[in-house]
């Protein structure tokens, strides 16, 4: 598969999304139906959300929950090509989404900080290797700065003396995720869009829906739709766990990863000295607490980083299942005529949501694949509507 340079693709201009204003039902309302729902009802389309949870539930999304971070160079040592081209592209339109909300959302294009003990130059050497590969496959992307002690320490103050070396992605970011979340609601409120807590449709509930109106289904369920899920591969479950923590002695300025074989960690500093820690990547389905492990594991690597941290207050302890495919791929899978089942975002939720926001929209107002194929999205539409589950590339 080739794929385009990420800088030089550009989102469909608003105004050409403005046509037919087919009504829309979303099945969930985590990021990705926010995120479509609130450019949807901004064209003009009528928008009706359908949410399982509860109203306070969300609290414990994976969406809520997430450090949003935007590292689309750091992930390519563990994610495919085509996740890292999407989280390129994604960062060009982050700015434009978020200036549409009717409130702020903390937004930041820093880089990140890549760090690793003396004991770990392996792992180290083993990184920037992986980051070397990419490189040569996709090589529009920006170049990984080596830094030394001093160069460090004029990049991130605090760390002043604590490392001898590291390295810099450049362009990479981060936001404030629950921020994000809120604006979205406060969006669609101001279009006369409540969230329907409390409603676990299915798929034959918004058919029904559809034969009534005429409209499009975009199912944003993540696992609330595995037992539905339309695509070639099984939809499974994969736990992460993170801690907030406040610490008022510690000024990183933005996020830092600290490598280590057994288990790599990542700081998202958030505005206030809030920080973000997580690691653990479980193959499980198990929602139980943090464990003991995973919380020591965490909370020494943060001290490793920075010893203030060891007066940082504790204000979260969290775990959620994060919904993924086999290849750890996102997929958009058209079910039925004009019902799009969009999942399998993993642990790039952020990462990559507004290209597979623009890849749906494209499809959904054009019959278009254009973006999800420059972008490598996996995007099937059916082949004979007749025939449910006979589904072939799409094409543009």
């Amino acid at each position: 598969m080739s794929l385009s340079n990420p800088s030089s693709l550009a989102a469909p201009p608003l105004a050409s999304w403005r046509v037919q204003p087919d009504p829309v039902l979303i099945l969930g309302a985590g990021l990705m139906g926010r995120l479509l729902a609130a450019t949807l009802v901004e064209v003009g389309h009528s928008v009706r959300i359908v949410e399982a949870a509860s109203p306070t539930a969300p609290e414990s999304s994976a969406a809520h929950l997430a450090a949003a971070m935007l590292a689309p160079l750091a992930e390519s040592a563990v994610a495919e090509a085509s996740v890292v081209a999407q989280g390129y592209y994604a960062l060009s339109r982050w700015p434009a989404l978020l200036a549409s909300l009717p409130e702020p959302v903390f937004f930041q294009q820093e880089g990140t900080v890549i760090l690793w003990h003396r004991q770990d130059a392996g792992e180290a050497k083993r990184f920037s290797a992986l980051l070397a590969a990419v490189g040569e496959r996709l090589p529009h992307l920006p170049k990984p700065q080596q830094l030394d002690a001093q160069a460090l320490a004029e990049l991130e103050p605090s760390l002043a003396g604590r490392f001898g070396q590291g390295l810099y992605l450049p362009q990479e970011g981060q936001l404030d995720n629950r921020q994000l979340l809120a604006a979205l609601l406060a969006k669609l409120r101001q279009h006369g869009v409540e969230v329907e807590w409390g409603r676990p449709w299915d798929l034959e509930q918004a058919r029904a829906w559809q034969e009534q109106t005429g409209g499009w289904v975009l199912d944003c369920r993540g696992l609330g739709s595995r037992k539905e899920w339309g695509g070639q591969a099984p939809l499974r479950g994969v736990r992460g766990e993170v801690v907030r923590l406040y610490a008022p002695e510690v000024s990183l300025r933005r996020p830092t990863r600290l490598l280590h074989p057994r288990y790599p960690i990542y700081i998202a500093p958030k505005p206030g000295h809030l920080f973000v820690v997580g690691a653990t990547e479980i193959e499980s389905e198990d929602r139980s607490p943090v464990s003991v492990r995973s919380a020591l594991e965490l909370l020494s690597a943060a001290y490793a980083v920075h010893p203030a941290f060891a007066e940082a207050r504790i204000l979260e302890l969290g775990s959620q299942c994060r919904p993924t495919l086999a290849d750890h791929l996102p997929a958009v899978v058209e079910r039925s005529p004009r019902l799009l089942q969009i999942n399998g975002l993993y642990r790039h939720g952020f990462l990559i949501s507004p290209a597979i926001h623009d890849a749906v929209l494209e499809y959904l107002h054009h019959g278009s694949c254009r973006l999800a194929q420059q972008l490598g999205i996996p995007f099937q539409v059916q082949a004979a509507p007749l025939a449910g589950e006979s589904l072939s590339p799409c094409v543009s």
